[in-house]
């Protein structure tokens, strides 16, 4: 009994001084980490040049990186047009009753009077009705398919539940951030007369009640959320759909023969075609639903944007602007947390308790931060135009790779050929091959725009640092160098990060939301150690990590290649360190990343359809040359890659410089060999000494002869000084 009360005074004291470290405070004063390198911040987001240059040039904001960010969440008595003392504390109410909703007015008649569901009609009610009559059991087969699928949206409603969520966000999050230069785009689009189609992923079930209110909230109205029936409860659902939520009646998922799916699959066309044409902005997840197993990419989010390209085609709407969106969290609140991991559909009475206890057990030092990102919209007309042009010959991948499982064919398979392993996304679609090869494509292209646009958060950066690097802890002082360095290689990548302001002020915010995972301990030195702790918590951090995978993905599929070259060249138990030189050729690089690009997932690769296979190869190779990984060198006794002089034109020449091509006697040109890559820790001191200055020899003797001879000379000595030192 003593030994256990001793152990629990030291507990008790142990938890008291890491409370006293947290609340605290660090004490130290370090710069501030800037969001941008030189003087603006990237710009993500931009639409693909390849499939859509006129929305590239016509849709971008050009005073965007001018404009700053917006809070949301943020509503005080300017707000509004009143002011006064009880105006500042009914302010959020005051708010949500100013919004702007226009009316939105589901018309039935017009979705019975549908050229589609006309001609179903006859099927169902063979020689009932007389021509342009509809039989009442069909009728109301139809109302039961809208009531389940939607229902009017209920302005009181609506701003009710404004004013309640405005107050929970704040409990919530310290901020909900806004880009207002990407607005500017969409409002701009918005304005061209096309209706709205955002496409955004998927990282809690939160976002698909944050999005309308954010989208309320800038004056575009209320947003039509196509949800994930699997997800709801009926109550939910009936609560759902009066606020703007969208849900596929079950007939439709029925096979193609059957008499219910067909009804079914003509009235969600129907309405879809109503719901475009009245100009409502549409809201659809491209990904499946947090915590779900499987492919990435979500067949219910591919069956949405599909009836949207049938609109389209068909001619009913002439154009729909296509919009990718992404939402980045701190940390996701802990009630959406625990709640979708469940295999039981949410419900509305489980929800509101866990959020009641998520309020009650979330002080203030734990609020998060929350980024929306819309990249820039284009035209899904145009794209569909392009996409169609571009295409050739296809072959499917049973095609390709059969000669290869046989042993006929020993060549890495055409990666320029149709290769989607994406599964069906169902009968409700039923459209031609051509039509469902065309979904998929648009869909890993909006993923990819919503993925490169969607920032890395704080929370993010210290997770990967204490799970990847400093797992057995790691002093405060030395983790925010590292912060800091971490921040530059992802902004070096073309990501943004959502933070900013003093570097003491950034870690200590991350580490207070980490508090549950991490624990800080004081060392003798004055500085404090952060320790991970052990449990379940360590799959949160992964989860968390995973945020950095996009922007790192290359350098991680190009390691995993020159992996596979070294394993068979290592003996298998022998070390992994390098004892000497070792020579990778560029085509052998480029033959095992096409095999890991068969290997894994096309959405977890986020790969452009527009974008060749072997520009990616190339992509990474340069990626692993940029950060170190490799060195490139020549083929010894061949000239090197990069040296343009003219010399005597050759047989072999399939290209001529644009000019007069009459003056051909005096020069030649000689195609260099292929290059191959070598790894920075094969490579000895001498070796580099000694080809460095074989390669300053030779760009020596290229460069002019007396005008510089002075700036040659110091070239000379400083490139001598640089080769020695490495």
């Amino acid at each position: 009994m003593l030994e256990a009360r001793l152990q629990t005074q030291q507990r008790s004291s142990q938890n008291g001084r890491e409370t006293s470290l947290w609340s605290s405070g660090f004490g130290m004063k370090l710069e501030a980490v800037t969001p941008f390198l030189g003087k603006y911040r990237p710009f993500v987001g931009r639409c693909c040049q390849t499939c859509t240059p006129k929305s590239w040039e016509s849709l971008f904001h050009r005073s965007i990186m001018d404009l700053g960010f917006c809070n949301v969440i943020l509503v005080k008595e300017e707000n509004t047009r009143f002011r006064g003392w009880l105006v500042r504390r009914l302010c959020y109410f005051l708010w949500s009753l100013e919004q702007h909703i226009p009316p939105c007015q589901d018309a039935p008649q017009k979705i019975v009077e549908s050229a589609g569901v006309q001609n179903v009609i006859p099927g169902r009610a063979p020689g009932g009705a007389g021509a342009g009559q509809v039989p009442s059991h069909v009728k109301r087969d139809i109302q039961r398919i809208l009531g389940h699928m939607q229902a009017p949206p209920r302005p009181v409603l609506i701003r009710l539940f404004s004013w309640a969520l405005l107050r929970i966000l704040n409990c919530f999050f310290l901020n909900v951030q806004l880009h207002k230069g990407q607005m500017k785009m969409v409002h701009k689009a918005a304005q061209a007369g096309s209706p709205l189609v955002l496409l955004s992923t998927h990282k809690s079930l939160l976002d698909g009640i944050l999005l309308p209110f954010v989208l309320l909230s800038q004056g575009l109205g209320v947003l039509r959320v196509a949800w994930d029936p699997r997800t709801c409860s009926p109550i939910l659902r009936a609560l759902l759909k009066k606020l703007g939520g969208l849900f596929l009646p079950p007939e439709a998922s029925l096979s193609l023969d059957s008499s219910e799916g067909v009804l079914a699959r003509a009235v969600v066309h129907a309405a879809v075609e109503q719901l475009l044409v009245s100009g409502q902005p549409l809201l659809i997840f491209l990904e499946e639903p947090p915590g779900a197993q499987g492919p990435r990419l979500s067949a219910l989010g591919q069956t949405w944007l599909g009836l949207v390209v049938q609109v389209v085609q068909v001619g009913v709407v002439p154009d729909a602007m296509l919009v990718p969106v992404a939402i980045s969290y701190d940390l996701v609140p802990d009630a959406p947390r625990d709640t979708y991991h469940a295999s039981a559909p949410l419900g509305l009475w489980t929800g509101a308790l866990a959020v009641l206890r998520s309020l009650r057990g979330w002080g203030c030092s734990r609020r998060a931060c929350v980024r929306v990102h819309l990249a820039q919209p284009f035209s899904l007309h145009e794209y569909i135009i392009n996409a169609r042009s571009c295409w050739g010959s296809r072959q499917t991948l049973e095609q390709l790779l059969q000669p290869i499982v046989l042993g006929q064919c020993t060549v890495v398979p055409d990666t320029e050929k149709e290769q989607e392993w994406t599964p069906v996304t169902g009968p409700l679609l039923a459209l031609k091959e051509e039509d469902q090869l065309l979904v998929r494509r648009l869909s890993r292209h909006v993923l990819n725009a919503s993925t490169a646009s969607s920032a890395v958060m704080s929370t993010a950066i210290m997770a990967t640092l204490l799970l990847f690097k400093h797992q057995k802890g790691v002093c405060l002082s030395q983790l925010l160098g590292e912060f800091s360095w971490l921040t530059e290689e992802t902004l070096l990548r073309g990501f943004d990060v959502g933070f900013s302001g003093q570097l003491q002020c950034l870690v200590q915010h991350a580490l207070s939301l980490l508090r549950p995972h991490v624990a800080l301990l004081r060392v003798q030195q004055g500085d404090l150690l952060v320790v991970l702790r052990p449990g379940p918590g360590l799959t949160h951090l992964a989860h968390l990590s995973s945020e950095l995978l996009p922007a790192f993905l290359s350098e991680a599929v190009g390691a995993c290649a020159v992996r596979a070259l070294l394993a068979g060249r290592v003996p298998p138990e022998g070390p992994w360190e390098l004892q000497g030189i070792e020579l990778l050729s560029q085509n052998q690089l480029y033959h095992q990343i096409l095999l890991l690009m068969h290997l894994l997932p096309q959405d977890l690769l986020l790969l452009q359809p527009c974008q060749s296979s072997y520009c990616y190869c190339q992509e990474v190779l340069d990626r692993l040359i940029q950060c170190g990984l490799l060195v490139a060198e020549e083929t010894p006794g061949s000239r090197p890659a990069c040296d343009t002089g003219r010399q005597r034109l050759s047989a072999k020449l399939l290209w001529k410089p644009s000019g007069d091509f009459t003056d051909s006697d005096s020069d030649d040109f000689e195609e260099a060999e292929g290059r191959s890559a070598s790894s920075p820790a094969a490579l000895t001191s001498s070796s580099s000494s000694a080809a460095c200055s074989a390669r300053c020899s030779r760009l020596l003797r290229r460069l002019p002869p007396s005008s510089t001879r002075a700036s040659c000379q110091t070239l000379s000595r400083a490139t001598q000084s640089s080769c020695s030192g490495s």
